[in-house]
């Protein structure tokens, strides 16, 4: 009986499965370690520029308007009625230019009290000092009587004592004619008295009365201001800007009743970015556009504080404005912050902050390629930024948004 034979399986087909196998396995892995083909861009829609080395103006630039350098507001002292409107917005106008007439017979009563009270003072004061040089003079004679009357007594005394000496003269006369002088001196020493007490206190009281004086004067004058400020005028030459109110209208204290500005004296207040607050000093030179024309500047005063991401910078103009410079005019404003020497710099990039490090697409020497290098930034003007590492001069990089290739790092350019 025959037994069939088993075959064993062949190792060379083993081997090449095993092949297959690290085959696919390795073509898996090399797939998978591809890099993504460059993609294709139309250089005519690149902003590109050249890095240079050499002098690097450094500048910011921030929008800005006109601003009045002298502003009048002209408030309510009272409460009023307006009567009459006299002036509109725009007008020219002079200090002693009429706005508004206004009413208010409180006002004009109160002036007139005022005015009674300080008079009937200063009649007081007339008065007092009328009472006090009488009472002054009054005791003056007296004082002179009394020492007239003193003197007397002593001439009797000496008489007295004269006769007694002599034996003419009794005992009793002689200490009669000596307490007469003591009386008398002592009445003298008074009257002295009295005389110096209404003198010294004469300059104090008269003081009192001035000042009482004084003080009603100038309740006076400010009643009489607030009937004065019921006719408002401009105060200062220059234009009416704003005059809302119309007759009829009642006002109270405070309320802001006209603005009257200076259009020939304007300075710009620029708004610039907070990053580049801090490199803004005082007495740094501006350039302002007005769109009619450009006039020089220097920064003059800034912001201590920053609002919505920016600082308000005040610019004063120098020289002539344009014609159609008028406040509140839309300006943009471009300040100078230093001259660097020799510096690496190109175009400011389209983002990128000073003093980081970006990605920047340089170009190859063909021009058809371009490959992603890291760049460290340094300081930063308007249209410029200084290069510290990663480009070199005569690099050709491209300064446009490349947001959308930030997965590649080789684009082809067409």
């Amino acid at each position: 009986m025959d037994i069939p034979r088993l075959k064993r399986p062949s190792k060379k087909r083993y081997v090449q499965g095993g092949i297959a196998v690290g085959a696919v396995l390795l073509m898996t892995i090399v797939l998978a370690n591809l890099k993504p083909a460059a993609p294709s861009v139309d250089a005519g829609t690149l902003w590109m520029d050249t890095v240079e080395r050499g002098e690097m103006l450094r500048e910011v630039r921030g929008p800005g308007t006109l601003v009045p350098e002298q502003i009048r507001w002209i408030s309510a002292l009272t409460p009023a009625r307006i009567e009459r409107v006299m002036a509109q917005p725009g007008d020219t106008v002079k200090a002693e230019t009429l706005l508004l007439d206004m009413s208010n017979p409180d006002v004009d009563i109160n002036a007139l009290q005022a005015q009674q009270q300080l008079t009937a003072a200063q009649a007081g004061l007339v008065q007092l000092r009328t009472s006090l040089e009488t009472q002054r003079l009054s005791q003056e004679a007296t004082a002179a009587q009394a020492r007239t009357t003193y003197n007397e007594a002593v001439r009797n005394a000496m008489m007295a004592e004269s006769l007694a000496a002599k034996g003419f003269s009794s005992t009793f006369e002689l200490s009669r004619a000596r307490d007469q002088v003591a009386e008398a001196a002592t009445r003298l020493r008074i009257e002295d008295q009295r005389l110096l007490l209404i003198t010294q206190s004469t300059a104090p009281q008269i003081t009192v009365q001035e000042e009482n004086v004084g003080r009603l004067r100038a309740i006076n004058e400010h009643r009489q201001n607030e009937v004065r400020g019921l006719r408002v005028r401009a105060g200062v030459d220059g234009v009416l800007q704003e005059l809302t109110l119309q007759s009829g209208q009642w006002v109270v204290p405070g309320q802001v009743l006209a603005k009257v500005v200076q259009p020939q004296r304007l300075k710009a207040v620029l708004r610039i970015p907070e990053t580049l607050a801090p490199d803004v000093r005082p007495g740094q030179t501006a350039t302002i556009d007005t769109r009619n024309g450009i006039v020089q500047g220097r920064v003059i005063r800034m912001d201590p504080n920053s609002t919505s991401g920016t600082v308000n910078v005040d610019v004063a103009l120098e020289g002539t404005l344009p014609v159609g410079a008028r406040p509140d005019l839309s300006v943009d404003g471009t300040i100078q912050i230093e001259q660097l020497p020799k510096v690496t710099y190109t175009g400011r990039p389209a983002y990128g902050q000073p003093n980081t490090t970006v990605g920047l697409f340089k170009l190859d020497k063909d021009g058809r390629q371009a490959v992603r290098v890291p760049v460290q930034l340094g300081r930063a003007s308007v249209n410029a930024i200084e290069i510290v590492q990663g480009l070199a001069p005569g690099d050709q990089v491209i300064l446009s948004d490349t947001s959308a290739w930030n997965d590649y790092d080789r684009i082809r350019l067409d």
